[in-house]
């Protein structure tokens, strides 16, 4: 893990400095980070982001002027198979164990080059310190491993020695009333460090019938809107098997493959279906909303950026990722979602299913986490 030093920050701004580092499973825990950087940076804060490379493409699109340093992730690999998947997940921990080593001993170096006052980590178990703040994010506070009740009390035990060295929590999630991740986020054993509920967050604007007007992408109406993120070779197997199926769709259909550094021109695949590999935050806000229905993976970002929008969506977790299988099913439960195993799923079935499901939306600004970083940025000036 090297460290980049075409930048520098400046350690007499007097603004409290903060340092950032998501998780690499996936995009969604550096897309969930963007509301907390922007607040940070309303507050006062001096935010210095440790990413990888891709991670670094999507959030230099969104903050082109704040100093990023290169981290390595934790690379996991899925497979095409969901058991094999569960099982290659199982086989990979001695690796993220040393990647986890590796990312403390990356941290202890930039701690001894500069000078930082907080340490915000969504999910890397590496990045913490004992004489600086330093905060965990984590919906999951429990730990669905797909192989039954003593693999999760096995898995959450090791998950709170890791995040027992954090000096507090944050999570994802609402204190009161519904909860998001359900199971996830509320087990009945608690880690050490005090857990802040920070409600929701999302990067994306409520729905306005006028202001999303403003610079469409697409002109026609959106009758589906499918958004394929996640790790490969899933994600290419799912956007397959709706490619398959499409042609035979009458309505208009968008496809974002959630892929950065990629182009965002859009590209006609069917006379009905227009494709873009990526889209920044604003454009894909305004697709979400301008869509009837969307169809994603039920990762916890998208579900929080679905639930703010109020769209009606059909979810398909990521085969071999319990906790979307979970996510999925209690979202289901809670008539805020349908969903679909992967396997299982039919276009046309799946349509159908959703044009009689007793779709429930909630009324949430998701506007808490402000509140508690608010009370963070605070207590380091004090």
């Amino acid at each position: 893990m090297k460290l980049t030093t075409q930048a520098k920050f400046n350690p007499h701004s007097g603004k409290p400095l903060v340092l950032l580092s998501p998780l690499d499973w996936g995009l969604g825990h550096t897309t969930r980070c963007v509301p907390v950087i922007q607040h940070l940076i309303h507050e006062g804060c001096e935010v210095v982001i440790a990413c990888n490379s891709q991670q670094k493409t999507l959030l230099k699109a969104e903050f082109p002027h704040l100093i990023y340093h290169d981290l390595e992730g934790y690379g996991i690999r899925y497979a095409k198979n969901r058991w094999i998947t569960i099982v290659r997940i199982a086989f990979q921990l001695p690796k993220m164990m040393i990647r986890i080593k590796k990312e403390h001993r990356w941290l202890k170096n930039f701690l001894s080059a500069h000078r930082v006052d907080a340490i915000i980590s969504d999910n890397r178990f590496g990045l913490y310190a004992e004489h600086i703040p330093s905060v965990f994010i984590t919906h999951q506070l429990a730990i669905k491993t797909g192989l039954g009740p003593w693999f999760d009390s096995r898995a959450r035990s090791m998950n709170y020695n890791h995040i027992n060295r954090f000096s507090e929590v944050w999570v994802p999630d609402n204190p009161h009333g519904y909860s998001i991740a359900g199971e996830l986020a509320k087990p009945a054993m608690m880690p050490v460090p005090p857990v802040k509920y920070i409600g929701g967050i999302s990067r994306f604007e409520k729905c306005d019938p006028v202001e999303m007007q403003a610079g469409d992408l697409i002109t026609h109406p959106v009758d589906l809107l499918i958004i394929l993120s996640g790790p490969e070779p899933q994600r290419s197997i799912f956007e397959q098997k709706l490619l398959e199926q499409l042609p035979a769709f009458n309505g208009g259909a968008v496809l974002v493959r959630a892929l950065p550094g990629k182009h965002s021109k859009g590209e006609k695949l069917l006379p009905n279906l227009t494709s873009f590999d990526h889209l920044p935050a604003p454009a894909l806000n305004r697709l979400v909303c301008k869509a009837k229905l969307v169809i994603s993976r039920s990762g916890y970002t998208t579900v929080m950026d679905l639930l703010k929008t109020k769209k009606r969506s059909i979810l398909v977790p990521t085969p071999g990722q319990a906790e979307q299988e979970y996510l999925a099913s209690h979202l289901e439960k809670e008539r805020l979602a349908c969903s679909f195993t992967q396997e299982e799923f039919n276009l046309q079935a799946a349509l159908q299913r959703a044009s009689v499901f007793p779709f429930q939306t909630i009324d949430d600004d998701m506007q808490l986490y402000k509140t508690v970083i608010n009370n963070f940025v605070q207590s380091l000036r004090s």
